[in-house]
């Protein structure tokens, strides 16, 4: 089948021209489809940007407006007499006054005074104080509605908009939208249209959280699709059509060419290099032709310098074996020893296997060649080598086959090298050339696991093992650094041991640095991977948190705390057992603080009111907008 030439460059021609193109047909209408999808979701997210920030604009007046109405000398006088009626006709006053759409007071967990449109949005609050520094209640203002919004978001970005309250959508610029959950980002129906839509959550009025979804209509992406597919047809067509001619006159064309140069390569194939190969024309069948006269007059030179070069390649195996002997990369070096010791001893395949720690099972970290060919032999020569503990050989079912160990000082197998090849044994050269690789392989395997000791010890405390005092700043940094770019909250809790100094005055330092280990274990067997628990200095212990909130990083301290609560720890050199406890403080970003130093020293004063309030519990840190604010008298 397909003996003559013409039938193979007509498969060739379905090979690398009809199929590619069909292939490429079918990538590039996915292509085309998902870039319009691409180009809808796009201009969702420049919408949802625009949307949050149009709402943040309008809690910002809204702000505003709170700070002008707890200013206000009316306002200020009805509340402090307490008249209900009074404050209630001072507020709708100011809200006809200042163009609002909402004005409430809270005092005492009860709505005092609530005027203005139900639906009203984008609230600010603020906390109305006593010229004696009393608190009065919660000032709630806002300055658009639902509906104001979304018309607002319509006209500034061109793309239709929802609010959801409660499982209730109050405003829409999309009829008959329902009440249906907004999703996060995803597809909503709407009748029988369609919309792309990406939503957020914010604040509405008070504490009522709201929903909020900006949509497009994805019809206009179904016909760009469309006239997009049938551009890209059009023009595979013609490609085809093309490259088919082409390929026609070319068929033709090197059928005779070849007809006259395979009867003078069969010549050459013979052993007659004297008949040189036709080369007839300036093409490249020509050129060739010419290369292969040239190549039957320097075939026997060509073999001596083959030689030449075999004992050139073998030193270079040594001296590439003796850089593998300081090398720090684990993987990348057996890597190397694999490839060159498969290229060396002319194997067909070889593999490198290690133990991520001692007594784990072996696994596979390089192989070069089709290690499955010649699986059966490798495994075979390993286990010899695993169980003398040295090098080994085998042959088998016409596969021969070498391995190599490596390990620690103390004897133990951490690992293996091995090649295997069908056919005759491995010559003594092969051997030792094979085993000297291994050996460096082995030198540098100790250098790697040197050199990682060296790190862990650099950014580990001994005593406990936890990061020490220099990696948890550098932690907090990138962190704190990450947080801001990615907008996720990271949290921090700093611990203290409670009257550690006592327990060293009675019972000893040794007994201290037990109190501190098992504190230490407490802590790191809470923490997730993620976090960063670390020493921070004496008996202050830290864990950095991210992607957690203040009340994620209070629901870990509290877990800590109690858990070292829970902990008898045994009483060095006498009977009995000795309890701790500790006091925690916790701060996050951007709740508590927003940037490194703040954070430490906001989660150091939480810290601290919860020694001078009795120990053993855990203070959160107060909240920015709090320690910024002013008083309104």
């Amino acid at each position: 089948m397909f003996r003559s030439f013409r039938s193979r460059l007509t498969l060739f021609f379905v090979a690398i021209v009809i199929v590619p193109m069909l292939v490429v047909t079918v990538a590039l209408f996915r292509l085309i489809s998902d870039n319009e999808h691409g180009q809808a979701d796009a201009r969702v997210a420049q919408g949802q940007t625009a949307a949050i920030g149009l709402y943040r604009r309008e809690v910002e007046r809204a702000g505003v407006a709170a700070a002008r109405i707890a200013r206000d000398p009316a306002m200020s006088a009805a509340l402090r007499t307490g008249n209900e009626r009074r404050v209630q006709t001072q507020a709708s006053r100011l809200l006809r006054a200042q163009r609002l759409r909402r004005i409430a007071v809270v005092s005492r967990g009860r709505t005092f005074v609530d005027v203005g449109s139900p639906d009203a949005t984008a609230s600010a609050v603020r906390t109305l104080v006593e010229s004696g520094g009393g608190e009065i209640g919660q000032l709630r203002v806002s300055t658009v509605t639902g509906t104001e919004y979304t018309r607002l978001v319509r006209r500034v970005t061109g793309l239709d908009a929802a609010v959801q309250r409660g499982g209730r959508t109050i405003a829409s610029t999309v009829p008959g939208i329902g009440n249906d959950p907004l999703p996060r980002v995803g597809t909503l129906h709407v009748d029988d249209t369609e919309f792309r839509a990406a939503s957020f959550s914010a604040r509405g009025f008070g504490d009522q959280p709201v929903r909020v979804a900006v949509l497009y209509d994805t019809e206009a992406v179904s016909a760009d699709i469309s006239d997009g597919r049938r551009l890209a047809a059009i023009i595979l067509v013609v490609f085809v059509a093309l490259a088919f001619g082409f390929a026609l006159l070319v068929s033709r064309s090197l059928q005779a060419q070849i007809g006259r140069f395979l009867a003078g390569a069969r010549r050459l194939a013979g052993g007659d290099f004297s008949t040189p190969v036709p080369t007839q024309g300036n093409d490249e069948f020509a050129e060739l032709g010419q290369e292969f006269n040239t190549m039957a007059g320097q075939l026997e030179s060509r073999l001596e310098d083959l030689r030449r070069e075999r004992a050139r390649l073998q030193e270079s195996v040594r001296r590439i074996g003796e850089t593998a002997a300081s090398n720090l990369d684990r993987d990348a070096l057996l890597e190397i020893v694999v490839r060159t010791a498969v290229d060396a001893v002319s194997a067909g395949a070889g593999r490198a296997t290690a133990r991520e720690v001692p007594g784990a099972p072996l696994k596979q970290r390089a192989a070069a060649g089709h290690v499955r060919s010649f699986h059966e032999a490798i495994r075979g020569v390993e286990a010899l080598s695993l169980e003398s503990g040295g090098p080994a050989e085998s042959e088998r079912d016409g596969h021969a086959a070498l391995a190599h160990p490596f390990g620690a000082g103390d004897g133990t197998v951490l690992g293996l090298i091995s090649v295997a090849r069908e056919g005759a044994a491995f010559s003594a050269d092969e051997r030792d050339l094979f085993h000297y690789l291994a050996g460096q392989a082995s030198v540098s395997i100790e250098n790697v696991d040197l050199h990682e000791l060296v790190q862990r010890q650099a950014v580990t405390d001994e005593l406990t093992g936890l990061f020490n005092h220099r990696r948890f700043q550098e932690v907090v940094t990138a962190e704190i650094e990450r947080a801001r770019r990615f907008e996720q909250p990271l949290g921090l809790v700093i611990l203290d041991i409670d009257d550690f100094k006592l327990v060293n005055d009675t019972y000893g330092h040794q007994q201290g640095d037990l109190v501190l280990q098992e504190v230490g274990r407490v802590l790191k067997d809470s923490s997730r991977e993620i976090d960063e628990p670390a020493r921070y200095g004496g008996e202050e212990l830290a864990v950095a948190l991210p992607q957690t909130d203040l009340d994620g990083a209070h629901l870990l301290a509290e877990r800590v705390r109690t858990a070292i609560a829970a902990l008898e720890i045994p009483r060095l050199g006498g009977e009995g057992v000795i309890k701790v406890t500790a006091s925690f403080g916790v701060a996050a970003v951007p709740e508590t603080a927003s940037g490194k130093e703040d954070l430490i020293a906001s989660a150091d004063a939480a810290l601290y009111r919860a020694k001078h309030a009795g120990k053993n519990r855990t203070e959160r840190a107060e909240p920015a907008a709090r320690k910024a604010a002013p008083a309104i008298e």
